[in-house]
This record gives structure tokens, C-alpha cells and sequence, in this order.
């Protein structure tokens, strides 16, 4: 049903920008300049009204998220990534500046990280026939975030302090906005939509244009250029989702859906992919030994995980 929804929103959008595809077939430009534009167009009412409710969950979860330090020794990994679930690249930053603050467990961090896939989601969303990856994919990603949340807690002793504290988060989000205690009154409901909407639109553009200018120069065989199927590919993947930009879960989600690259592979590099939350964490924490050994474990994990993956399926 709800497939069948997403469909007809699909359908109605194409009826929406008819107008806009008859303007673009007339331009002077090549086909997969038209081809590209077109399909990034017709994604644009669609991405605003997955982006509005987004935002709607983002406020609700984002206050329970900073409350993770009240559980982090028992059920943070858990929590931390049952929250980052919800596709908002503000939940890393949140996480990270509780770690930063020992209001969390390293395992809880990472598990945040892992379980966090920034703009793919919606991006799948807007592609009818990739629902139905987005279980699996959230599903893989949320029990290897558990996972790794636990077994790296059960490792290394949690370094949280008994205390509680409210902090104010004066980091920025991905569209520049800020990621504060007071959602309600900072954030404006509509904008931020409207702005990461314009955002992803740039994004997925420039990706399938150079996607389709691949596709044009392979005839078609742009699995072959991204070493399809490959075991090193799971591994590149990985490493390119340490890339702390929304625009990389954008690259290889759209490389997923062109089937340019395998399942394990879009695991890999979406589960390495913490987005801005890295950032916080290689600017604020004081300790670069423990920033490297967090950002190894991420890449291990999304690396190991993506070649099993690729062996399995």
C-alpha cells in the first residue's frame, strides 16, 4: 500500500512538471544533459514533502537523542541507534557532542554513526522501484549498529560521567541551519525543507549527469567502470562514505540505484558514512588517538560488513 502511495505521489509529480519536460526536450543541450535535468526535476515536489516530514521527526526525535547520556551504559547503542535511523544528518552532530562532553560511550557514538544514512533514504523514496531496498538496508545498518555499539562498549570501558547537563548545540546542519535546544522557536518549519530540498536537487543532478554521461560512453555498461561485484569495491565505498558531506550518501545511493554498485557496497559506504557528525568530532574531541580509533572501527566494521555482504548475496 504504502508503495503504491509513493507511486502515485510519483505520478502525480510527472503530471505537476509536464510542462517543465516539454521545455527541456526543446533545449539545445545533449540527451543526457536533458535526461538529467529532467529526472532531477521531477524529483523536486517529492523531496520537499519526504523533507517537511522529516523535519517534524527530526524535532521530536532529536530531544530524545539528547537524552541518550541518561542511558548511554545500558541500552545508548540501542537507542542511539534506533534514533539515527530517521534520516537527518543533525543526529551525528548531536551525538558526537555528547561523546565529546563524555555524555556517551564510545560504542554509542559509533553506533549513532552507523545506523545514520543521511540523505539516502529519501533519495530511494523518490525512485518507486528502490522501496523496497530500504529494509533491508535500514535493517543491515541498525543490527550492525547495535552490534558494533556493544561489542566496542564490552571492549573498551565507557568513559561516561555521572552527571546531566544541558548543552547547547551551536553547531550547523548541513543546510546551515542551527541545531539548537529550542527546535521549535530557531527552526523554520517550511525553510529548512525548502533549502535542503534545493540542496539535494544539486546534488542528485550533478550525480546523474556525470552517471548518464557514463552510461553514454560505456553503452550502458556502468557497472563495469565501478568494479562491479568487485571485493574492492565494498572497500572503496567505505572509504568514500568517510567523506563527511550529505552529497556522498547522495553519490553512492544514486550509484546503487544506476546498479553501478552491488548491495554490500551501498552498506559499506552508508554505514561509514557519519556526515558532519566526523567533523565536530576531528575539530572538538582532544584526544586525536581516540578520534583515529573510532574513525578505524567505522571503516573496519562498514568494510568487513560490506564484503560479507558482497559474498552472500
Amino acid at each position: 500500500m504504502f508503495i503504491e502511495f509513493v507511486k502515485a505521489i510519483n505520478t502525480f509529480n510527472s503530471f505537476l512538471l509536464g510542462w517543465s519536460n516539454q521545455f527541456i526536450e526543446k533545449l539545445p543541450v545533449a540527451d543526457f544533459i536533458k535526461d538529467a535535468l529532467i529526472d532531477s526535476i521531477n524529483l523536486i515536489p517529492f523531496l520537499f514533502v519526504i523533507f517537511f516530514f522529516i523535519e517534524i521527526f527530526e524535532i521530536y526525535f532529536s530531544k530524545k537523542i539528547k537524552h541518550l547520556s541518561n542511558h548511554s551504559k545500558i541500552s545508548g547503542p540501542f537507542l542511539g541507534a534506533l534514533t539515527a535511523i530517521v534520516p537527518q544528518c543533525g543526529f551525528s552532530v548531536i551525538a558526537s557532542t555528547l561523546y565529546i562532553n563524555k555524555l556517551i560511550t564510545r560504542g554509542t557514538l559509533i553506533a549513532v554513526y552507523i545506523s545514520t544514512s543521511d540523505e539516502a533514504i529519501p533519495v530511494l523514496l523518490a525512485h518507486p522501484e528502490m522501496i523496497k531496498s530500504i529494509l533491508p538496508i535500514l535493517g543491515i545498518k541498525f543490527l550492525l549498529a547495535v552490534l558494533t555499539g556493544y561489542t566496542v562498549d564490552f571492549l573498551f570501558k565507557p568513559s561516561t560521567d555521572e552527571k546531566e547537563e544541558e548543552l547547547e548545540f551551536e553547531e550547523q546542519g548541513c543546510c546551515k541551519h542551527e541545531i539548537t535546544n529550542d527546535r521549535f522557536k530557531k527552526r523554520v518549519l517550511i525553510l529548512h525543507p525548502l533549502k535542503h530540498t534545493a540542496n539535494i536537487f544539486i546534488f542528485i543532478f550533478l550525480v546523474t549527469l556525470i552517471l548518464n554521461f557514463i552510461l553514454l560512453k560505456t553503452h550502458g555498461h556502468i557497472e563495469q567502470v565501478f568494479m562491479y561485484n568487485s571485493p574492492l569495491q565494498p572497500v572503496i565505498s567505505a572509504i568514500i562514505g568517510l567523506i563527511p558531506n550529505c552529497a556522498v550518501s547522495v553519490l553512492i545511493t544514486m550509484l546503487y540505484i544506476q546498479h553501478a554498485i552491488s548491495f554490500g557496497a551501498v552498506i559499506a559506504g552508508l554505514s561509514s558514512s557519519a556526515g558532519l557528525g566526523l567533523i565536530i568530532l576531528m575539530r572538538r574531541n582532544g584526544s586525536a588517538k581516540d578520534t583515529l580509533k573510532i574513525v578505524a572501527i567505522l571503516l573496519g566494521v562498514s568494510m568487513l560488513s560490506g564484503l560479507i555482504l558482497q559474498i552472500l548475496f
